[in-house]
């Protein structure tokens, strides 16, 4: 069984910054994406960021570029946020597409979900 677990939310002030991990167990493929999503309050969950299986490809949805960096180590996918916004507030899940490995900023390749992590920034 594929399990994904993600580790690092919490409540944060405006500007600072917070670093989340996502630990995959279980089966995986060799070259697969990683990903990170997010749903906030009240609005449908959305494409942070995916990367690449070898990490050098990144992805990152407009709202997030220059602030957010993903990265991995083998079956470990990061997410450093740094100036954080009131409107990066919301659950962030760790997600995967083991049927691709290219083009990871497609979205709708990811079919397998941790059970997310909160993040609240606080202005």
């Amino acid at each position: 069984e594929v399990q994904l677990v993600e580790s690092g939310g919490g409540s944060i002030q405006v500007g600072g910054s917070l670093t989340l991990s996502c630990e995959v167990s279980g089966y995986t493929t060799n070259n697969y994406c990683l990903g990170w999503f997010r749903q906030a309050p009240g609005k449908e969950r959305e494409g942070v960021s995916g990367i690449s299986a070898g990490g050098g490809s990144q992805y990152y949805a407009d709202s997030v570029k220059g602030r957010f960096t993903i990265s991995r180590d083998k079956n470990t996918a990061y997410l450093q946020m740094s100036n954080l916004k009131p409107e990066d507030t919301g659950t962030y899940f760790c997600a995967a597409a083991f049927w691709s490995s290219s083009y990871c900023g497609t979205w709708a390749k990811y079919t397998y979900w941790g059970q997310g992590t909160q993040v609240t920034v606080s202005s």
